[in-house]
């Protein structure tokens, strides 16, 4: 995450009535224009540091397959998909259409970057669910047509 003119950060999630939820994370790292780069704890859930423009990298937990990040004021949000996932299907994942924009890495990995943005939405789906959709989707237009198919006999039969 990429945050500038800033001296704090608040590992939070949103919860359902737009109240801040802490977030446990693990292998916070900050990296800028500074060698080392150190920050301090001020909360179980806020760091700070000194004010300017910084990397902060970590580790936090997902649920479901689905990831939302909200913030204060607009960053920029990387998010590297690990190879075996992918976001790129409408009907199975999901973008916020904030102006992200995907790109696939050449280990496999995709990356999916917002340049300014107050919130960030991704839902990543496995490689498997793809076919599950086509064989869902195969499998209605079957029943579509096993259904139609004597309305259309018997529409033709009384037209000739």
């Amino acid at each position: 995450m990429q945050v500038e003119n800033a001296d704090r950060f608040e590992f939070a999630e949103v919860g359902l009535l737009g109240e801040r939820i802490p977030v446990q994370v693990t292998g916070v790292s900050l990296s800028g224009n500074c060698s080392p780069c150190t920050f301090t704890w001020n909360d179980r859930s806020v760091i700070t540091f000194p004010s300017g423009n910084y990397t902060v990298r970590y580790t936090g937990p997902i649920t479901q397959n689905h990831l939302v990040v909200a913030f204060p004021e607009p960053y920029r949000v990387m998010v590297r998909v690990p190879p075996g996932l992918d976001v790129r299907n409408r009907l199975l994942g999901v973008i916020s259409p904030a102006g992200a924009e995907v790109s696939e890495e050449k280990d496999g990995s995709l990356l999916v970057t917002w340049n300014s943005t107050r919130s960030a939405e991704l839902r990543f789906y496995p490689p498997e669910r793809e076919l599950w959709l086509t064989w869902f989707g195969q499998f209605w237009i079957i029943i579509a047509i096993v259904l139609l198919l004597p309305f259309f006999l018997t529409r033709k039969r009384r037209s000739g």
